[in-house]
């Protein structure tokens, strides 16, 4: 025999299909949040995260955005408590719901944020599975700046460079071709993702029209030359030859200052050499920078905030 507890959630479940279906949004989402409470005093988790799921997809389906996202945020809240962890299934979901979210509401960005903390791992960044759904996203919505943020961390190199190459096709200068990689390849170096590194570059020159007929290396454009070569310093952990590099291509690294701040992290991560101090404190740029795309959840991740934190163009 069911329980009055039972008996009660099933009237409230009932009344909650009615009022949906009636248009009556407003009383849907109160009952949601009511057994919300109720479902997670008694730690049904599993009911709960139905509920919750499917909830916020009838009210975002109606166009019940604040509503929606809200029952999205709690839904990760319970994630979060009931320490469930991070699965294709529920990034999956939880990519779905942020898409279906309207990007001009403010909880939006909330949403993402506390999805990201529930899915960090020893590392602090985050499922790369997660970032590589939210910027593939953002991409869809010709948010560059965003989805460049989150490429960085998806491990995802070749998805990311079918996106740059788009970038610079569809808005980029013919003269920017390699300046478009050169800053991805020199940021994933900085994060210590030597093979998303690669992969990005192999991609970005394989599958560019530009370059793809290019017979290279050589490269007819020389910062491409010059990413090959330190890739291939890096493989070796030939210090000497990054030293010789970076005096060599100098001329042509001075066409973005940024370059120099990202090859002494690289030099410090990847070859042990250290920076001298005065030098790191009159560029703190990359210090920004690596702070920005690196776990800096607490702020929002709206596109224009992130671009000044990151300290790169807007692209959107």
């Amino acid at each position: 025999m069911a329980s009055r507890g039972d008996r009660g959630v099933t009237r409230v479940l009932e009344k909650l299909e009615s009022s949906v279906n009636a248009g009556q949004y407003y009383e849907a989402h109160q009952m949601y949040r009511t057994l919300y409470f109720r479902y997670l005093n008694q730690k049904k988790y599993d009911d709960l995260l139905k509920l919750l799921y499917s909830g916020a997809i009838v009210l975002l389906e109606r166009d019940q955005q604040g509503s929606g996202a809200d029952l999205a945020i709690l839904l990760l809240d319970v994630l979060t408590k009931s320490e469930t962890k991070p699965s294709a299934e529920w990034i999956d979901k939880i990519a779905k719901l942020f898409e279906m979210i309207n990007p001009n509401v403010p909880e939006r960005g909330t949403f993402l944020i506390n999805a990201v903390k529930w899915s960090m791992d020893d590392t602090k960044k985050g499922s790369p599975l997660l970032h590589k759904r939210i910027a593939e996203i953002y991409w869809r919505e010709k948010k560059f700046t965003a989805a460049h943020r989150h490429f960085l961390h998806s491990s995802d190199g070749v998805t990311y460079a079918t996106m740059l190459i788009e970038l610079h096709t569809t808005r980029g200068l013919k003269s920017e071709i390699d300046l478009f990689v050169a800053q991805a390849v020199l940021q994933i170096l900085c994060l210590r993702n030597k093979v998303m590194a690669d992969d990005t570059f192999n991609e970005y020159t394989r599958s560019h029209p530009t370059i793809r007929n290019d017979k290279g290396p050589p490269y007819f454009f020389p910062l491409l030359n010059f990413l090959w070569f330190l890739l291939r310093a890096i493989e070796e952990k030939q210090v000497a030859k990054y030293k010789m590099l970076r005096s060599k291509y100098e001329q042509n690294l001075k066409r973005d200052p940024n370059y120099f701040e990202y090859l002494d992290t690289i030099g410090r991560v990847w070859f042990n050499i250290e920076t001298p101090q005065n030098h790191r404190n009159t560029n703190s740029m990359l210090g920004g920078l690596i702070k920005s795309i690196i776990g800096d959840v607490e702020s929002s991740d709206d596109e224009s905030n992130m671009a000044s934190r990151a300290n790169v163009p807007d692209l959107d």
